[in-house]
């Protein structure tokens, strides 16, 4: 695609919460791109989810609140069919003005983690499975959509329906035309437990591609649900007494000839196999922060409620934190099924990609894979509460060997400060802040 076709572009990058930040710009400014001359403050990338600077940011305060440059990303420019003008978006990440990598750049903390695994020769392949709620926001209140076709509300679950996904069936055919133009693998598409809820799995690919291609994804969704008279949301848990989002990742490593070393021809997988699912493990609970990152998050994390909060592992189980899918030996992976649909993927899948890699460097050993329902057996549990989710993620010492320092801090604030915005606001309107932003 050339932005000449285009009288405007857009230039974003991902913030901490997963949200754009960026710049609209005429297409003479093109030139620009090339010339490190797209500047904004550091601290863009690190504000809470209104938009506010963060209190006693680091970021801020010891840089005088300095500038950094964007520079393209390798997936633009892109389409934007959400919008009604066509225009372009060209993702970007920040740099400081010395050219090193932004530290509080979610992007980059991925490359970083990334560039572990590149340096023996390996690169991860990730899918992602997320699932969103169609919803009517018209009102005073958060209400299931409208069936397009009947003009009646949905008012009950429709697990596996092929007729909820055909009554939809002129948004699903313009997600996966819309998906096709930004290069998305959109796979298969689920009614799922919750009532108006789907989910969309996105086909495996190199790790730093799948992480763009759900951060494009989340906005996509959202942008066309407006054109058909609805919203789309991944929050964690938009009724309370509905299934809750969740957002699992399956990832394998490939070696310089192509093969995955979690295959080891058993059906158990190799000794690298489990060295990874321990770092996982030994993680997770520190990770809570990340898999669940607002107040909401917590209403989904209920044991028994299709989204695990044992620190435990197991083949073929989907009560587990950790599933290792049945199948071909070949395609041997571990499906991490903690995290939300409200999560920034970069984060992540730092974290769980770093953790893997720690797992691997320190020759971890895991305990026993778990047999039957999680839910009935006692385990290690995930932070119960953002409170101390942010404490542990603060303090741990894996997470400080994934993730920049200045990023931990300036994280633990931003979630610090969301927490005492949200307490100033009704617990009936937070929805109206998270419903497209998370």
């Amino acid at each position: 695609m050339e932005l000449q076709e285009f009288s405007t572009f857009r230039v974003a990058a991902c913030d901490l919460n997963g949200l754009m930040r960026g710049k609209r710009l005429r297409a003479l400014d093109q030139e620009k791109l090339a010339n490190d001359q797209i500047r904004m403050p550091l601290s863009a990338l690190n504000v809470d989810l209104w938009g506010c600077d963060i209190d006693d940011s680091p970021l801020v305060f010891e840089s005088g609140d300095a500038d950094g440059f964007l520079r393209p990303t390798e997936r633009g420019p892109l389409p934007m069919p959400w919008l009604t003008q066509k225009s372009a978006l060209v993702p970007m990440w920040m740099f400081s003005e010395d050219g090193t990598p932004f530290a509080g750049d979610p992007r980059h903390a991925l490359a970083q983690v990334l560039d572990r695994y590149a340096k023996r020769g390996w690169q991860v392949m990730a899918a992602t499975e997320l699932e969103f709620y169609l919803v009517d926001d018209s009102g005073s209140s958060l209400l299931p959509a409208i069936n397009p076709i009947n003009k009646r509300r949905l008012n009950a679950s429709d697990t596996l329906s092929l007729q909820q996904l055909d009554d939809f069936d002129a948004f699903f055919s313009n997600l996966y035309q819309s998906c096709d133009a930004l290069g998305i693998a959109a796979q298969a598409a689920t009614s799922e437990c919750g009532v108006g809820q789907f989910e969309i799995s996105i086909s495996h690919c190199d790790a730093m591609r799948m992480a763009d291609d759900t951060w494009l994804f989340k906005t996509l969704a959202r942008g066309l649900a407006r054109k058909y008279n609805m919203a789309a949301t991944f929050m964690a848990k938009p009724f309370m007494h509905d299934a809750g989002n969740g957002l699992h990742i399956h990832f394998s490593v490939l070696d310089e000839d192509g093969r995955n070393i979690f295959d080891d021809g058993s059906n158990s997988g190799s000794e690298l196999l489990r060295h990874a699912i321990a770092g996982c493990l030994s993680s997770m609970q520190a990770s809570t922060l990340v898999f669940a990152p607002y107040e909401n998050s917590y209403l989904r994390l209920i044991s028994g409620a299709h989204a695990p909060t044992s620190v435990c592992w197991a083949y073929e189980n989907r009560t587990a934190a950790i599933r290792i899918p049945a199948g071909n030996p070949n395609a041997r992976r571990i499906e991490h099924r903690v995290a939300g649909g409200d999560i920034n993927p970069y984060l992540m899948m730092s974290l769980i990609l770093g953790a893997a890699m720690v797992g691997i460097e320190d020759e971890m050993i895991p305990p026993e894979p778990i047999s039957g329902n999680a839910y009935d057996q006692t385990f290690d549990q995930l932070a119960p509460d953002l409170a101390a989710a942010i404490s542990s993620f603060e303090n741990d010492p894996i997470i400080a060997r994934i993730l920049p320092g200045p990023l931990i801090e300036n994280f633990s604030l931003t979630k610090r400060q969301e927490a005492t915005a949200f307490g100033s606001i009704s617990a009936d309107e937070h929805w109206k802040t998270s419903l497209e932003k998370v």
